[in-house]
This record gives structure tokens, C-alpha cells and sequence, in this order.
């Protein structure tokens, strides 16, 4: 696909946890498609199964994830080229990986997983990274995208500290980089997002601050005088 076609837009993030009222297939895809009726560029989704059934709702990009837990590996997200090939299989455009240098299972670097995928399932890699280092070496070992997915979320990225999007990480490696700098990670306003596209994010992704209906209802209960109480 043209990475361009994401280029200055909104990509929304249709997820949803274990255990969420919302966790089915067809309802992430009825959030997709509300997402392309209101002019988003692109989908992020997770898992083969979410990923088939928004292909068949939307015509937008989609960028397939596969998170995949192993204990005593801090790496889940993609962390293998096998989960790699089933989102791309369930109809993936981009694949995004956890680009970080933590252990992985099976081992493999994040270079040696891009170049897997590029060579054998020939799509995009966004490389989700936690600070500046991790974002040159990503782009370094062939990612065609860099995302800030995982800054604050790393215990090399001050975890928790942040409350708002990383817009000095995107500033500095949008001024760096030769490939395209997706802002992803706490975006919880219109204001946010715009700031992410002055520090000159090629593009965002939002997700809890759209697709997470009981986020949003948290955030009106907590000001409440019953929540005061």
C-alpha cells in the first residue's frame, strides 16, 4: 500500500480488552466503520479475527497488530513473524511490531523481524517505540514507519509521567528521520491532536479517547458530586 494515504489524517485505534462488554469481532468492526464515515485515514486493530471482520466493513488501511503474551517476555505486541503472517493473512495492509530492544520470544531482533516480514509477507512494518534511540534504530533496521506507541509505557520511557501525548519524542524524530513519525499514545483531545501534528506527527492514532465508551464515561462520573463523596 502508499503510506501516504495516512499522511496529515487520523487513524483510530479499535480495540478492546479481555473482559470488555465490547470485546467482539463485529462490534470493532461497526466502530471502523463509524471511524471511515467520520473521515479517519486508517484502522489499527489486533488480532486475526478483529482484522478479518473490519476488511470486510471498511475500505480503509488497516494496521494489524497481534498481541501475544508469553511470561517472562515483556515484548507482546507482534512479537513473532507467525504473528506477524495471521493478521496480514486476515487481511493487514501494515503490520505493526513492538520495536523495542527487550526479549522477545523466539529471539529475534527487531531488524531480523523486519526483515522477515518484508521478505516474506512484503508489507509495511510500523516500529511501535518507546524513546528517541529506540525510534533511529527502528528506522535504522528498515521500519517504514516509527510510532511512539510505547513511550511511557517502558521502563526506559519514565513510566506514568507522561499524561498527555510524547510531543517532544515525535518533535525530535520527525526532525531526524527518513521515514514517516506516527504520534500514538494518550491523545485524549482534539487540542492534543493537534499539537502532535504542529510538532509534525505524519499522522496519529487515537483510540481509548474514541473507541473506549467506558473511559469516556469514567472521565463524566469523576466529576460528579456522587463521585466527590
Amino acid at each position: 500500500m502508499d503510506i501516504l494515504q495516512l499522511k496529515g489524517g487520523l487513524i483510530v485505534s479499535c480495540q478492546a480488552p479481555a473482559g470488555d462488554p465490547l470485546r467482539d469481532p463485529e462490534i470493532m468492526a461497526a466502530m471502523a466503520r463509524t471511524a471511515e464515515l467520520a473521515g479517519a485515514v486508517g484502522i489499527r486493530a489486533n488480532g486475526p479475527g478483529d482484522v478479518a471482520a473490519i476488511r470486510q466493513a471498511v475500505r480503509l488501511p488497516i494496521i494489524g497488530i497481534f498481541k501475544q503474551q508469553t511470561e517472562g517476555y515483556p515484548v507482546y505486541i507482534t512479537p513473532t513473524l507467525e504473528s506477524a503472517r495471521a493478521v496480514v493473512e486476515a487481511g493487514a495492509d501494515i503490520v505493526a511490531i513492538d520495536a523495542t530492544p527487550r526479549r522477545r520470544v523466539e529471539g529475534l531482533s527487531p531488524q531480523e523481524l523486519i526483515d522477515a516480514i518484508h521478505n516474506e509477507l512484503h508489507v509495511p512494518v510500523m516500529a511501535d517505540i518507546s524513546t528517541f534511540e529506540e525510534g533511529v534504530a527502528a528506522a535504522q533496521a528498515g521500519a517504514d514507519i516509527v510510532a511512539t506507541t510505547l513511550s511511557g509505557y517502558t521502563e526506559e520511557s519514565n513510566p506514568g509521567v507522561l499524561k498527555g501525548p510524547d510531543i517532544e519524542l515525535v518533535r525530535r524524530l520527525s526532525a531526524v528521520l527518513p521515514v514517516p513519525v506516527i504520534c500514538e499514545g494518550r491523545i485524549h483531545t482534539p487540542a492534543d491532536l493537534k499539537a502532535v501534528f504542529e510538532a509534525g506527527a505524519f499522522a496519529a492514532v487515537v483510540g481509548t479517547a474514541i473507541t473506549r465508551p467506558q473511559w469516556i464515561a469514567e472521565q463524566f462520573v469523576a466529576v460528579t458530586p456522587r463521585a466527590a463523596r
